[in-house]
């Protein structure tokens, strides 16, 4: 499939019009910038500066063994958010209105040991415009390890799949650090579609600095100071957490019961519906009243204004999730939300029961 030739009905869009026009509106009348703010800046600097210190106490001034353990998990979880509300806004320049900070933001990402150059291409583009589209949107591609719809293939352990996610979701971070960059790097393939191209020189010494930081940073230097065993067992539990956590806030977006996975007509290669319908019903929201999850994610509980409005930072979605609501019932259109995350959650895992079972879709 030619990502080229995958096109969306956009010859009128009415709804996107519409809401665009109730969006533009609320940032002119209240002399807004739709990017972050001194918030946004002060809760970024809180975040990393809390990793570094867990970082510090942890290698140098290790305490007994659970609280350890704890602060390895709160690790993993503090590195997650940085990468939620850090990496993601400047990735989607929308951090701050100044280019540079959204560029330093984004390399956020190579310091947790991640290409950002790899991640803009595959998230803005395949995963932003070509939402749950089979052979486009690379966060549905778990093959062969899980089945996340209809129109991938089924082998009989995927019956088990609502059970094993928490291994597979757990190994995701370092799956993303140690074979995904690599697989790219030496292919040049950076997701489906994508014509294969080779890294730019400074880009290269980029992505070689960020894989030798990540092994001297969070494996060598602990291991030289707690010891070989307990080095590993905290590179393992914040890795895992990190991994864990992030697989599940992604998951929860677009792999539930309620959202879609649309396929292009096979003769036009066309989705016969404009673009913003299309993010509406191929993403969900969850626990948008929970303001700590909220501030935890970076606003990613608002999948759905975050697919409509990339650019806008997450600190306007409380807002901006009014005016889509309002669209949405203006145009009689489905907008999908969950209550809670643990709401949110139980779908994910009763639509991988489901995926489990049923048979590949005809056609």
């Amino acid at each position: 499939m030619n990502i080229t030739k995958i096109s969306f009905n956009n010859k009128k869009s009415p709804f996107y019009r519409a809401l665009k026009e109730k969006v533009d509106q609320y940032f002119a009348e209240h002399r807004l910038d739709p990017a972050g703010n001194q918030r946004l800046l002060l809760k970024s600097l809180f975040q990393v500066s809390l990793a570094i210190s867990l970082y510090v106490i942890l290698v140098f001034f290790t305490p007994g063994t659970l609280l350890s353990l704890l602060l390895c998990g709160l690790l993993g979880i503090n590195l997650a958010a940085i990468g939620f509300n850090i990496m993601h806004e400047g990735g989607h320049q929308s951090f701050s209105r100044h280019k540079w900070l959204n560029k330093v933001s984004t390399y956020a990402l190579n310091c947790m040991g991640a290409s950002s150059y790899y991640w803009k291409v595959k998230h803005n583009i395949n995963h932003h415009t070509y939402t749950n589209i089979d052979g486009l949107d690379s966060d549905i591609e778990v093959r062969p390890f899980m089945r996340l719809h209809e129109d991938q293939e089924r082998y009989r352990f995927h019956k088990f799949q609502h059970f094993y996610w928490v291994l597979l979701y757990s190994l995701a971070y370092l799956a993303w650090v140690f074979y995904h960059d690599f697989q790219k790097y030496f292919s040049g393939q950076i997701a489906r579609g994508i014509e294969s191209k080779k890294l730019p020189a400074r880009e290269q010494f980029i992505f070689w600095l960020t894989k030798i930081g990540f092994v001297v940073i969070y494996l060598i230097v602990p291991v030289l100071m707690v010891g070989l065993a307990k080095g590993l067992i905290g590179f393992v539990v914040t890795t895992f957490v990190c991994g864990l956590f992030i697989s599940i806030v992604f998951q929860l977006a677009h792999v539930v019961e309620a959202t879609n996975f649309p396929r292009p007509d096979e003769q036009t290669n066309k989705i016969e519906q404009e673009w913003a319908l299309h993010q509406v019903s191929t993403t969900s929201n969850f626990a948008t009243r929970n303001r700590f999850i909220s501030w935890l994610l970076g606003g990613l509980n608002f999948q759905v204004e975050h697919h409509l409005f990339p650019r806008i930072s997450h600190i306007h979605y409380p807002r901006i999730n009014q005016l889509v609501k309002q669209t949405c019932q203006e145009f009689n259109v489905d907008y999908l939300e969950y209550p809670s995350m643990r709401q949110a959650l139980w779908s994910h895992l009763m639509h991988l029961k489901s995926m489990g079972k049923a048979p590949v879709a005809a056609g």
